[in-house]
């Protein structure tokens, strides 16, 4: 893909051998700047949201009985057995005008017209939320299983107040696991392109789109590979 991002396009098809820095000067256009500045606010976004929610989810499993766990972890695991794509018509359902959560919120007085979420920015930060918060989970589940969870009691033990035993025990011995779930959290949120499209209609560009579009209308293989890079 290197190597590719410094060739020339063909004029009909392919690639041409010659070397050149065109690609990556190209992505310097305000508009290119412009979606990669967009995807990492959201991608920014996506990751704060997921880490809110899904650390504590993740903690607290790990706290469980053992059978419990196992069942949490199955019925976390069942909505991906299923296609990506057919959850993500299921969020379709919900967010259009007239759908789901309009039909919730207007009945119980909190809205009185629908609010049109569908094909909007929200829609698609709670798509990219839905799909990658999972990770976030099982990532911190598997640092917080392995707590000495002793060293919590000794420390409400000696005095300390539950915030202070988990900010200064808990929270450090499970940053690894925050770690690992932030950069499974937003690395991949830049290139979900296909939830941009179904849940953001044309109005929500990102890289993952951008690279998409090169590559498969364009043809514009070597431009691809540079804003893969």
């Amino acid at each position: 893909m290197v190597v590719l991002s410094f060739l020339k396009r063909a004029e009909i098809w392919g690639v041409v051998h010659e070397f050149t820095l065109d690609n990556y000067a190209n992505i310097l256009e305000p508009i290119y700047l412009k979606t990669f500045w967009e995807s990492f606010k959201l991608a920014g976004l996506t990751t704060v949201l997921v880490a809110l929610t899904g650390y504590p989810f993740g903690y607290f499993m790990a706290k469980l009985a053992a059978k419990w766990k196992q069942r949490v972890m199955l019925l976390l695991m069942i909505p991906f057995w299923t296609s990506s794509l057919i959850r993500l018509y299921g969020w379709i359902i919900i967010f259009r005008a007239n759908g789901t959560l309009d039909w919730l919120l207007m009945g119980l007085k909190i809205t009185g017209a629908p609010l049109k979420l569908l094909y909007t920015y929200a829609a698609v930060a709670v798509g990219m939320v839905y799909a990658l918060v999972p990770f976030m989970i099982f990532s911190v589940y598997s640092s917080a299983e392995k707590l000495d969870w002793q060293l919590v009691e000794a420390a409400r033990d000696l005095g300390a107040t539950p915030f202070q035993a988990f900010w200064t025990i808990s929270f450090r011995l499970t940053l690894p696991g925050l770690l690992s779930g932030i950069v499974l959290t937003f690395i991949p949120s830049m290139g979900l392109f296909f939830i941009a499209d179904i849940l953001g209609g044309n109005k929500v560009v990102l890289v993952g789109n951008l690279i998409h579009e090169q590559l498969m209308k364009a043809r514009n293989w070597p431009f691809a590979a540079a804003l893969s890079v």
